[in-house]
């Protein structure tokens, strides 16, 4: 029992590094390959069954193909039914496609049969919706659809779609920002199409612009009148700023003033308090006599009279000390 699970396993074994079932199909469809290659891809961990199965592919459509060439793409990590399909579908469209430039498209990242196919179907993209200003100050909003087949010589190192759809963007905006009046372009949507067309918006990309057709123009705001409208209140703003900044000015000048004119009273306050200290050192001194002293108190009187007479009806008259004989 031992050597008949032995035996067994080493049929197993045999049958998997000797794919003579792969063999045998390739012999009947035409296609000569080595049944020591293909043991030898076992161990280059290269599935048979993927290189053989495109290799038939091929060789149906007319094509020839190397098998190292195969091994070679998916050791790099390519895509070889991608690859052998897509050269099939460019033969068949009469499309100037070789393996190496195939293969150079597919280990770039991008999708060679995709390629190939709108190539040979032009793809249609719909730009989002492009906002831009006329000189009259009315906003349009533009949508465009954009018609495009590939070039296969710029796919590799071209741009891709979003590069397109910036500059369509960029060209509607640029046309609508030129027209005189919003009016002109509502009544010809066309000449956005002519005048972005003629800017050349396809160069260094993958793709090849056939036709740009606007789908549909919206009116949006009146951005000069908004603008306008900015202006006036940020003039409004600033004029209040300049008219608060003069009046915060004024008020500190009449702090300052209301400051020194009690400083100025309190220091005629301290010159008065010192008229006593004065009056009483000139009667110690003799400089002052009592009847100097009644003379000063008559004519303070007197001009007290003069004031009260001379005040206002109704206004409260000055208070005067009773003359001393």
């Amino acid at each position: 029992m031992i050597l008949i699970g032995v035996i067994v396993i080493a049929v197993i074994i045999l049958l998997y590094l000797v794919p003579v079932g792969i063999w045998f199909q390739a012999i009947i469809s035409g296609v000569h390959v080595n049944l020591v290659q293909l043991i030898f891809m076992r161990f280059r961990k290269v599935p048979p069954t993927v290189i053989v199965n495109n290799m038939i592919s091929a060789t149906k459509a007319g094509l020839q193909i190397k098998q190292n060439d195969l091994e070679a793409h998916y050791l790099a990590g390519g895509h070889v039914a991608s690859v052998v399909n897509a050269l099939i579908s460019a033969d068949k469209a009469n499309m100037n496609l070789d393996f190496k430039t195939a293969t150079a498209i597919d280990l770039a990242g991008r999708d060679v049969l995709k390629a190939v196919q709108t190539s040979v179907n032009p793809k249609v993209i719909d730009t989002p919706p492009v906002a831009a200003v006329a000189k009259d100050g009315i906003q349009l909003i533009a949508k465009a659809r954009v018609t495009v087949r590939t070039n296969i010589k710029q796919l590799v190192g071209g741009a891709g779609e979003e590069t397109i759809l910036a500059r369509v963007g960029e060209g509607i905006v640029t046309s609508i920002g030129s027209a005189t009046s919003h009016k002109q372009v509502l009544e010809n949507p066309d000449s956005i199409s002519k005048l972005v067309l003629t800017k050349g918006l396809d160069s260094g990309t993958a793709f090849e612009i056939l036709s740009i057709d606007i789908a549909d123009i919206d009116v949006g705001k009146n951005i000069g009148a908004q603008l306008q409208m900015d202006q006036a209140n940020a003039d409004k703003n600033i004029a209040q700023a300049k008219a608060e900044e003069r009046r915060a000015m004024a008020v500190a000048s009449e702090q300052e003033m209301k400051a020194k004119a009690q400083e100025a009273r309190a220091k005629v306050i301290m010159a008065e308090a010192e008229v006593p200290l004065a009056m009483a050192e000139a009667f110690r001194s003799g400089n002052l006599g009592i009847m100097d002293y009644y003379r000063m108190k008559n004519i303070q009187a007197d001009t007290d009279m003069r004031a009260s007479l001379a005040a206002p009806a109704g206004a409260q008259k000055p208070a005067t000390k009773k003359n001393e004989n």
